[in-house]
C-alpha cells in the first residue's frame, strides 16, 4: 500500500491570520498552501490532509468550530469541514481577498476585496448545490480594505479601509443607520473593533494611533427598514445581474459625507478619545492587532517584534514585551482571554503567550531558510534537521513539535546524523567543524576539526558510534575522529574532486566515499591500508547509500543514471535510468523547455527502505521516485507540492504571463507595498524600493526512510513531509479462502479455538476483528495461543502489537503478548532479524513511548506519596508533643494525691 501524507514539520506559520479553535484550546495556522492545526493542550500537531494551489493568505473560522473557509492569493476559495478533514466546496473570488469573517450567529460571511465589501448567506448544516450564496455588495471606501469585525447580535459590521477610513455597514437593511466614514486617522486602517453588545468602535492605524468612537444609539435602538422594492424592480436586479460577468447581490452604497438632513433622527458616532502608542524607534509602525470583548484586553504588535497590552476604553498599558526582531504579521486571542498567539512570517515563528502568568504555552520557530538534511532516530521517535540557517533541530514524529534546536554552527550545516544509540546527534557545516550534541542533557560535547579548515559537504558514523567521518569539498581529502576521544585519527586522501557523499556499511566497518572524480572508493577502517576498493562510474558521483543489510551499494550519478553494486565483488549488479522520471518542471525566467531542461538533471538524495526492497530517489523537481530494485522499475511518484506559489511547478509555459517583451515574471512590484521592510532607506516611506520578492524554487534535498518501515521523510522547499502507511480504510486480505469470514471468525472464538480464529483474523486482514479476537483471549491462555501460532503470523501479531500500543488502553494485556512471543519464539526470528528489523523497531518504539509517560507519572506519584508521608509524620510529631506534656501534668497530681 503507498504511503499517505501525515504531517507537516518544521514550518509553522508563512503568511495569513492566525485562528483559536471555539474550546480556545487549539490553533489554526497557515502554513504555505496547507494548514496546520495546533492542539495547546495535547501538546500535537496535525497537517490536515488538504491543500490550495496557492499559498494561503487569510482563514474565515466558522462560530461552532466546524468549518473554515482558506483564501489564497488569488483569491480562490476552499470551504474546509474541520471536522471530516475534507473540502466540501471550492469558490473563486476572481481577485486578491484581504480579509474573511463569519458573523456571530454563524448565518453570514463578510469577505474584502479591492475596495469592496461582500455578505455572503454562511454554508449550512444541510447539503447546498451553491455553499456560497451572494446577499449583499457594500461601496463606501476609495481604497482596498483591509480588515472586518462584528458586532455581538450580527446586526452590524465595521469595515477598515487603506484611505484611512472605517465603515459602519448594517447587515440587514436599518432605517435609522446610514453609511458614512469615520476618518480621525492619518494612516492605513489595520484593525477596528466593537465593544461588546454596543455600536461603540475602537479604530487603530498603522502610525500607532488609536480613535475611541461612542454611538448615540444601543444595538436594541436599531430600527428595521420596511420593504419598499416591487416585483417589477426586484425582476430588473435579477436581469441587471444575469447580464453580469459575477453577481452582486443587492448593491448598497455608502456616502463619505452625508448632508445635515440625511443624519437627521439617525445613528451619530462621535470621537470621544485619541490615544497614541510609545513613539519611540520603530514602534510607530504598527502591524497587527487583536481584542477580547469581555475583558477589554487590546494586544498590538509592531515591524520591531514589541506587542503591547492595553485595557480599553481608559488605554492602560499592562505589559510590552519584545518576541522577535521581525515584523509581527498576525494576532489572535483565545476564548478565555489568556492566551495570546503571535505569527512572524519573516522568521517562520509561532508563538502563543499566556500574559497573566507571563510564559510561553507554544514556542515554535522553522528553518530560516531551507532545510537541506534530515535523519531519523534508530527507534523512529525522533527526527533531526540541518539548515542553510547553522542550526540543528530535533522534532519529536508523535507531537510534530520541535524540542530542542543547536545553534552553535556559524555556517550552513550539510549533513546530520543519529549514532546507533540515538542519544547523539552528529551534524557538519561549512564553518569546518562536526559538532557531537548530547540528548539527554542538550549541550555540544564534542568538535571535531581538521587540521586545516575544510568546509563539510558530508557525514557518516559507523555502526558502533565511534568513527566518525566527514568529508571535504575544498581539500578533496576525507578525516576520520574517534568519537572517544575527539582526536583525529587518519586523513584519507586519493580522491582527485570534492567528496559529495559518505556511507559506513551497517554490518562491517566499511566506508563508501562518493566524488566529482567518477569514483567510489571503499575504505576498510580496520585495515592499516584502508583503500580496498575503487569502483568506476561513468559521471560525477553525487550520492551513496547501503542496503540495510550491507550487501548492496546504490550510487547515483550526474548523468541521472542509479546503479547497484555488489561492492565484495566490484561488480555492477544493475542500474535505473531517472532522468525522466525526476520530471522537471519550467521555471518562470528559463529559456528552454523542462524536457530539455531534465537533460541535465539528476538525484540528488538517495535512501533504501527499511526492508531493502525499494529506494526512495528525489532532486531538484516536485517529486520523489520509489522504485523497486530487484525489478528496477518505478513503483511509485509522489508530488511532494502542488503549490505554485513556488517555482519551477509548471511543465509547460503559461502563454497568459507571456508579453512581447518577456515573461511577466521579470516585472517585479518591488518593496512598495504593505509589508514593506523593518528598516526603510532614508527618505522612504514605503519600505525599500531596492527590495526584490522572488519565488523559492520547489526541491527535494533529502529523503529518508523510517527504522520501523512504517514512514519515511523528505526536506523540501514547503518544509519536512512525512508520509506514513495508512491502512485504516483499505480492505487488504492476506491467503483468504471461502470459508474465513467473520461470522466464522466469531462461531470460532465462541467455541474458544482461540489459534484458529487468530489466523483467520489475520486472513481477513480487519484491524477490528484482529483487535476484537485478541482482545477476546484471556490472559491465562496467551502463552498456550503463542506457542501454537505458526511463525508466518508471528510476525503479523508483532506488527499488529506494535500498531495496537499507539491507541489501546489495555498496556499490561499486550505486554503479556508482546514478552510471551518474543519469549517463545526468539530464536526462530533471531534467523529473520534483518526482514523483522523495522517491525521489532516500531514495537519498541511503541513501547518506549508508553515507557517515558507510564515512568514520567509514577515517579510523580511517589514523590506525592512520600511528600504525603513526611507531612503526616510531622503534624503526628506534633500531635505527639502537644499530647505528652498534657500526660505528665497528670502524673504529678496523681503523686501528689498519693503523699
Amino acid at each position: 500500500l503507498p504511503p499517505q501524507f501525515s504531517g507537516l514539520l518544521g514550518t509553522v506559520y508563512r503568511r495569513g491570520n492566525l485562528s483559536f479553535t471555539r474550546d480556545g484550546n487549539s490553533l489554526l495556522s497557515p502554513v504555505g498552501n496547507r494548514i496546520s492545526l495546533f492542539d495547546l493542550k495535547n501538546n500535537k500537531c496535525e497537517t490536515l490532509p488538504l491543500a490550495t494551489r496557492l499559498n494561503i493568505v487569510c482563514v474565515g473560522l466558522s462560530p461552532d468550530g466546524s468549518l473554515a473557509i482558506l483564501i489564497d492569493e488569488e483569491g480562490a476559495a476552499l470551504l474546509v469541514s474541520l471536522i471530516g478533514k475534507c473540502v466540501i466546496h471550492q469558490f473563486y473570488f476572481h481577485k486578491p481577498v484581504h480579509s474573511v469573517s463569519f458573523s456571530p450567529d454563524g448565518k453570514k460571511f463578510v469577505v474584502t476585496k479591492d475596495n469592496l465589501a461582500y455578505l455572503y448567506h454562511a454554508p449550512g448544516k444541510k447539503r447546498e448545490f451553491n455553499a456560497f450564496v451572494l446577499d449583499k455588495t457594500y461601496y463606501g471606501p476609495y481604497d482596498e480594505t483591509t480588515c472586518i469585525d462584528w458586532t455581538d447580535d450580527s446586526k452590524c459590521f465595521a469595515v477598515g479601509s487603506k484611505d484611512m477610513s472605517t465603515w459602519v455597514f448594517g447587515a440587514e437593511r436599518w432605517a435609522n443607520l446610514i453609511y458614512y466614514s469615520l476618518g480621525g486617522h492619518k494612516d492605513v486602517i489595520v484593525a477596528c473593533f466593537f465593544e461588546e453588545n454596543s455600536l461603540d468602535l475602537y479604530t487603530i492605524s498603522q502610525d500607532a494611533a488609536l480613535c475611541v468612537w461612542q454611538c448615540d444609539t444601543e444595538l436594541d435602538g436599531l430600527k428595521p427598514m420596511p420593504p419598499k422594492e416591487t416585483a417589477k424592480e426586484k425582476k430588473a436586479a435579477e436581469d441587471d445581474e444575469e447580464l453580469l460577468e459575477e453577481p452582486k447581490g443587492e448593491e448598497i452604497h455608502g456616502k463619505a459625507d452625508p448632508s445635515e438632513q440625511e443624519t437627521r433622527n439617525k445613528v451619530k458616532y462621535s470621537r470621544v478619545a485619541k490615544y497614541f502608542f510609545n513613539k519611540e524607534g520603530d514602534f510607530n509602525n504598527l502591524t497587527a492587532a487583536a481584542y477580547h470583548k469581555k475583558t477589554h484586553l487590546l494586544v498590538t504588535g509592531f515591524a520591531s517584534g514589541v506587542f503591547h497590552l492595553h485595557e480599553l476604553p481608559d488605554f492602560n498599558l499592562i505589559h510590552s514585551l519584545s518576541i522577535s526582531d521581525q515584523r509581527i504579521a498576525s494576532i489572535s486571542i483565545n476564548c478565555t482571554g489568556d492566551w495570546i498567539a503571535f505569527g512572524c512570517s519573516g522568521l517562520g515563528q509561532l508563538l502563543v503567550w499566556e500574559w497573566q502568568s507571563e510564559s510561553y504555552v507554544l514556542k515554535q520557530q522553522g528553518h530560516f531558510n531551507s532545510m537541506v538534511s534530515l535523519a531519523y532516530s534508530p527507534d523512529g521517535q525522533y527526527i533531526v534537521t540541518g539548515g542553510e540557517d547553522g542550526k540543528v533541530k530535533v522534532w519529536n514524529t508523535s507531537s510534530s513539535f520541535c524540542f530542542v534546536t543547536f545553534t552553535e554552527h556559524n555556517s550552513g550545516v550539510t549533513a546530520v546524523t543519529f549514532t546507533s544509540t540515538g542519544y547523539v546527534v552528529l551534524s557538519a557545516s561549512l564553518d569546518g567543524t562536526v559538532r557531537a550534541f548530547d540528548l539527554h542533557r542538550y549541550r555540544n560535547f564534542r568538535t571535531f576539526t581538521s587540521p586545516r579548515p575544510s568546509q563539510f559537504s558530508c557525514l557518516a558514523v559507523d555502526s558502533s558510534g565511534e568513527i566518525v567521518a566527514a568529508g571535504s569539498q575544498d581539500s578533496f581529502e576525507i578525516f576520520i575522529w574517534s568519537m572517544q576521544s575527539g582526536r583525529l585519527l587518519d586523513v584519507l586522501a586519493g580522491h582527485e574532486g570534492p567528496i559529495s557523499s559518505l556511507s559506513f556499511n551497517p554490518m562491517k566497518c566499511v566506508l563508501a566515499s562518493a566524488s566529482w572524480d567518477k569514483t567510489v572508493k571503499l575504505w576498510d577502517m580496520l585495515d592499516s591500508w584502508r583503500t580496498k576498493e575503487t569502483l568506476i562510474i561513468n559521471s560525477d558521483v553525487l550520492i551513496v547509500a547501503f542496503r540495510p543489510d550491507g550487501k548492496e551499494l546504490a550510487v547515483a550519478a550526474l548523468n541521472g543514471q542509479i546503479t547497484f553494486w555488489d561492492h565484495e565483488n566490484a561488480v555492477q549488479t544493475g542500474s535505473i535510468e531517472g532522468r525522466h522520471d525526476l520530471q522537471m518542471g519550467r521555471k518562470e525566467l528559463d529559456k528552454i523547455t523542462a524536457k530539455q531542461a531534465a537533460k541535465g538533471k539528476s538525484f540528488t538524495t538517495l535512501c533504501y527502505s527499511a526492508d531493502g526492497q525499494s529506494i526512495l530517489a528525489g532532486g531538484l523537481s516536485k517529486f520523489v521516485c520509489i522504485y523497486n530494485v530487484k525489478e528496477q522499475i518505478l513503483m511509485k511518484k509522489f508530488e511532494i507540492s502542488c503549490n505554485h506559489s513556488l517555482d519551477a511547478m509548471e511543465e509547460y509555459l503559461d502563454r497568459r504571463k507571456m508579453t512581447e517583451f518577456g515573461s511577466m515574471a521579470l516585472i517585479d512590484e518591488g518593496g512598495g507595498g504593505d509589508e514593506g521592510v523593518a528598516i526603510p532607506l532614508p527618505g522612504v516611506k514605503r519600505g525599500d524600493m531596492s527590495y526584490r520578492h522572488f519565488k523559492p524554487e520547489i526541491r527535494v534535498t533529502c529523503v529518508r526512510f523510517c527504522p520501523t518501515g512504517r514512514s519515511w521523510a523528505a526536506t523540501t522547499t514547503e518544509g519536512l513531509l512525512l508520509y506514513s502507511l495508512d491502512s485504516g480504510l483499505i480492505f487488504d486480505p492476506f491467503e483468504l479462502d471461502i470459508d474465513v469470514t467473520p461470522s466464522n471468525i466469531h462461531k470460532t472464538l465462541s467455541q474458544k479455538e482461540y489459534t484458529t480464529a487468530i489466523v483467520m483474523a489475520f486472513k481477513l486482514n480487519e484491524k477490528k476483528l484482529i483487535q476484537e479476537v485478541i482482545e477476546a483471549v484471556p490472559s491465562s491462555e496467551v502463552d498456550v495461543v503463542c506457542s501454537s501460532l505458526p511463525d508466518l503470523y508471528v510476525e503479523k501479531l508483532l506488527e499488529f502489537l506494535a500498531s495496537a500500543f499507539e491507541t489501546s488502553c489495555h498496556l499490561e494485556f499486550y505486554l503479556i503478548w508482546a514478552q510471551k512471543l518474543l519469549m517463545l519464539h526468539g530464536q526462530k526470528l533471531k534467523t529473520r532479524s534483518v526482514k523483522l528489523l523495522p517491525v521489532i523497531q516500531f514495537l519498541q518504539k511503541s513501547i518506549q513511548r508508553h515507557f517515558e509517560d507510564v515512568s514520567k507519572l509514577c515517579e510523580w506519584n511517589i514523590y506525592n506519596i512520600k511528600y504525603a508521608l513526611a507531612i503526616s509524620q510531622q503534624r503526628g510529631m506534633k500531635r505527639l508533643a502537644e499530647e505528652t506534656p498534657g500526660d505528665e501534668e497528670e502524673l504529678d497530681s496523681d503523686s501528689d494525691y498519693l503523699m
